[in-house]
């Protein structure tokens, strides 16, 4: 039998049976989880010393007024003749008076810098509560100590990238529903129409609803490769490449297209480039995505410009097309994903998707451009 012992507090009790638990099974019971180590492990006490020292110092302020307010009286009581003492015997009033007049200086300071503390963490609490409601509106201003300015300066930050999300997530599902409904459309229209006579099941009818599954396809597939990317997800193939080759054969593919849009295709491979350790699908998406932007911003008669050459531990990819450019305005978000400019077609996937992938190879993609003077984007991975 253990001795029988009261605790008022809850972990007081818990810590008294888990020391006599101990006792008790000096060997692992067979009934303890596999999962779990043995012997349990001691509980640490909780300190608080922050509430401690608070206690302490609203004490001696309590016994220091205490003392201030008797020597006031005996001070109000000599000057009005109603009572006689020999201040000479209390010489220690005199300096403690004027210790406890300096410490309630202190006490009012240090209240004023509460109250500068206070009041911006109270605003922080209150919109803080807001975003946890789903309300991303509110701002704080950067007011009060440096810390706290910090502090407030990254919650707007913070808040604004979620509002920014937010607004994404609302336009990504438009846009996918958007996107969704015209070949689904197309797709339901035909079929419709075949099973009811009014168009021919003939190759070239089948031959459409096929492109069809293929843009439904491509789209899946880039929403699947953007949420492996944004997470970290994507598993990469690498292996020893010949970035020449590969280019190459990613021309072949837009050639017929380069031609039929009267678009010239100029593909210049710098001298001494190594073989590079990469995933040649995931660099042939990039580069897919990449000339086939150029090709359609490129007008008839236009051309576009590859290049390749060794800068320093790198090798650098440039693409440069000779089309209309991009907005200035544009420029810092083309990387975003579901951002388009108000010409822009598809579902502005393509750059976000290149950008994950081209830094997932831990290489880095840039963009220079103004309007009417073309743009270039740079690649440039680095050499093993």
């Amino acid at each position: 039998m253990y001795p029988r012992k009261i605790y008022t507090h809850k972990s007081h009790s818990r810590d008294y049976f888990r020391e006599h638990f101990r006792e008790h099974f000096r060997e692992r019971p067979p009934w303890w989880p596999e999962d779990v180590p043995w012997p349990p492990p001691k509980r640490r006490p909780h300190h608080k010393p922050f509430f401690r020292r608070l206690g302490c110092a609203f004490l001696v302020f309590n016994l220091l007024m205490f003392f201030l307010v008797i020597a006031g009286i005996l001070f109000i009581l000599q000057n009005l003749g109603l009572a006689s003492f020999s201040f000479d015997t209390y010489q220690w009033l005199k300096p403690l008076g004027i210790a406890m007049l300096l410490l309630f200086g202190v006490g009012l300071l240090l209240s004023n810098l509460g109250k500068r503390i206070s009041n911006p963490l109270d605003d922080l609490l209150a919109a803080a509560d807001r975003i946890a409601e789903g309300d991303y509106t509110p701002r704080v201003k950067e007011i009060g100590p440096r810390e706290i300015r910090s502090l407030a300066r990254a919650f707007n930050k913070m808040a604004a990238r979620l509002n920014r999300s937010n607004e994404q997530r609302r336009e990504m599902l438009s846009d996918i529903t958007h996107e969704l409904r015209t070949p689904l459309t197309v797709l339901m229209g035909n079929l419709e129409g075949m099973l009811d006579g009014i168009y021919p099941a003939d190759e070239e009818n089948l031959r459409s609803l096929l492109d069809e599954t293929h843009i439904l396809q491509r789209l899946v597939e880039d929403l699947r490769t953007l949420a492996l990317a944004e997470s970290g997800a994507i598993q990469l193939k690498k292996e020893p490449t010949d970035l020449a080759v590969l280019v190459g054969d990613t021309l072949v593919s837009f050639q017929s297209q380069a031609d039929a849009a009267g678009v010239t295709i100029l593909w210049e491979h710098g001298e001494n480039i190594p073989w590079l350790e990469l995933d040649p699908g995931r660099i042939r998406q990039v580069l897919y995505n990449l000339l086939a932007n150029a090709l359609r911003y490129t007008p008839s008669g236009g051309s576009i410009h590859i290049r390749s050459r060794l800068a320093g531990s790198c090798v650098e990819l440039e693409i440069q097309d000779s089309g209309a450019g991009i907005p200035e305005s544009d420029l810092p978000h083309i990387f975003e994903r579901f951002y388009k400019s108000a010409d822009s077609g598809g579902m502005g996937l393509g750059l976000a998707i290149a950008k994950h992938l081209v830094e997932a190879h831990n290489g880095k993609i840039a963009v220079e451009s103004q309007p009417g003077q073309g743009t270039t984007m740079r690649i440039s991975l680095p050499v093993k």
